[in-house]
């Protein structure tokens, strides 16, 4: 028996805001434990919710970018249970009516894009971080209230990898509107997964299986993958599938159970009293649309148009203080292209040996654009200019002082100083001249290598080439 999987997502974005959702509290990662808490973070009797402004706007770009409904009233719930990642005992959330709904975003599959519906987008803060030792846990506030932004897709997703592309649009999506840096490792963004199979055909849902703790965009493909697989042998071998919470192992590649669900949590909602419903205005929406940063499709798109490969744009856009560097570069070259490949391969390689970020860099855009100008324009090679750069980095001089201190020249592009050596080298390699005749197309590379020898790198190897292939149909 064949089945096909039916899965959806629930992600939690974590919003990089100056404040938490609905207190004064600094919004900020990696501090003290319990530094970053104000009187109603830890439910202070008399404290009041305020409802952070920016978190609103943030949410409203995200849902406009996810082409959602956007609700032009605020209306926020308490969700009630008793646990202690929040001492107030409830969570003020949006449960009757999210901020946007009704959306959806597009994933690439093979043969072009499936379109993945998206149920709702709604704001709610987030719960303290617990640290669990042997016999005790520890708890840290700091987190307590940070805005979190919940997307829950329809059950449309067919396999772990649509699941994976479809979170990496979204983290997408998140992170160039500014909402959030969508670091998973760091648990700004966070994702839960709920899978069911069913037989082929068959219109009801098969028993759904939800799987936590999953920190990376691979893991999520592979979780899913595996949890498929499972279910599966399961129902061919005759038994039933749970109603189950299960965890990613990632060390033995499997999903691990954490708990079997009976019935659904009655977390007895309610509106929220202390915050009353708020209407936007048409202004305000409009103006946090109009105001939201380039898309990351957009910008793509923009980059395509300048030449780059779609493989070299999305390397640039994986980090938009990068894509953030490109653009500041592109205005000091000729050739956006040129500029994308310094940073893809000499930049990067340089960033990764010395343990910097992009932002890091020593050298500005303007500085980087100079170096590359070289190889366009003033007829330096590559290799030239990549020692140039080098040098600029390991002894923090410009690229003039560096390019005199290398004593490099420019390269020799005259087609009468370059069919000199040409011949030279023809006239001594005559066995070469016949093997690359006979089809032999790595002879070239040979006899170009031997005119720049001879040259001692001064001419142009792209003319060489060119007229090495002239001058060999000539004999």
């Amino acid at each position: 028996m064949n089945f096909e999987a039916v899965i959806g997502l629930e992600i939690h974005v974590q919003q990089k805001t100056k404040s938490k959702m609905f207190s004064s509290a600094p919004n900020g990662f990696s501090r003290d434990p319990n530094t970053q808490v104000a009187p109603l973070d830890m439910a202070f009797p008399g404290t009041m919710p305020v409802v952070n402004k920016q978190a609103v706007i943030n949410a409203i770009r995200v849902a406009n970018a996810l082409h959602m409904t956007i609700d032009h009233t605020l209306y926020f719930d308490r969700k009630n249970y008793f646990y202690s990642d929040l001492p107030k005992g409830f969570q003020i959330t949006q449960q009757a009516r999210p901020i946007g709904k009704n959306g959806y975003v597009y994933v690439e599959v093979p043969g072009g894009k499936k379109r993945i519906g998206i149920e709702r987008i709604h704001m709610e803060e987030d719960t303290c971080k617990q640290e669990h030792f042997m016999d005790y846990t520890l708890m840290d506030y700091n987190r307590a209230g940070v805005p979190l932004c919940e997307i829950v897709s329809l059950p449309e997703i067919s396999n772990g990898t649509e699941a994976r592309e479809y979170a990496e649009a979204i983290r997408n999506i998140v992170v160039y509107t500014g909402t959030s840096d969508g670091k998973m490792e760091e648990g700004s963004l966070r994702c839960d997964t709920n899978v069911s199979i069913r037989p082929y055909g068959q219109k009801e849902f098969g028993t759904k299986v939800e799987i936590k703790n999953i920190n990376s965009f691979k893991n999520i493909e592979l979780a899913i993958d595996y949890e498929i697989a499972r279910q599966s042998r399961l129902l061919l071998s005759g038994e039933k599938v749970r109603q189950e919470t299960r965890r990613w192992d990632e060390g033995s590649g499997k999903t691990v159970l954490m708990r079997v669900k009976t019935d659904a949590v009655d977390y007895k909602y309610f509106c929220e009293p202390n915050i009353p419903p708020i209407h936007l205005s048409d202004d305000f929406v409009q103006n946090a649309i109009d105001t939201c940063p380039e898309l990351y499709d957009a910008k793509k798109e923009r980059y395509l148009a300048m030449g780059l490969s779609r493989s070299d744009a999305e390397i640039i856009l994986s980090d938009p203080k990068m894509a953030a560097y490109f653009e500041a570069g592109v205005p000091f070259v000729q050739n956006a292209k040129d500029l994308a490949n310094y940073l893809i391969v000499e930049v990067n390689t340089y960033l990764n040996k010395e343990g910097v970020a992009i932002q890091d860099f020593a050298l500005s855009p303007k500085t980087l654009g100079e170096i590359i100008t070289g190889q366009e324009k003033d007829g330096l090679s590559h290799k030239q200019c990549v020692d140039i750069l080098n040098y600029v980095l390991a002894n923090s001089v410009s690229p003039k002082e560096a390019k005199e201190a290398l004593h490099i020249v420019a390269q020799v592009s005259d087609s009468n100083v370059i069919l000199k050596f040409v011949t030279d080298v023809l006239d001594q390699n005559p066995k070469s001249i016949a093997d690359y005749k006979a089809g032999n197309q790595r002879v070239l590379g040979f006899l170009v290598g031997q005119v720049m020898k001879a040259s001692h790198g001064k001419v142009n190897p792209a003319e060489v080439s060119k007229t090495l292939q002239e001058e060999i149909k000539k004999r």
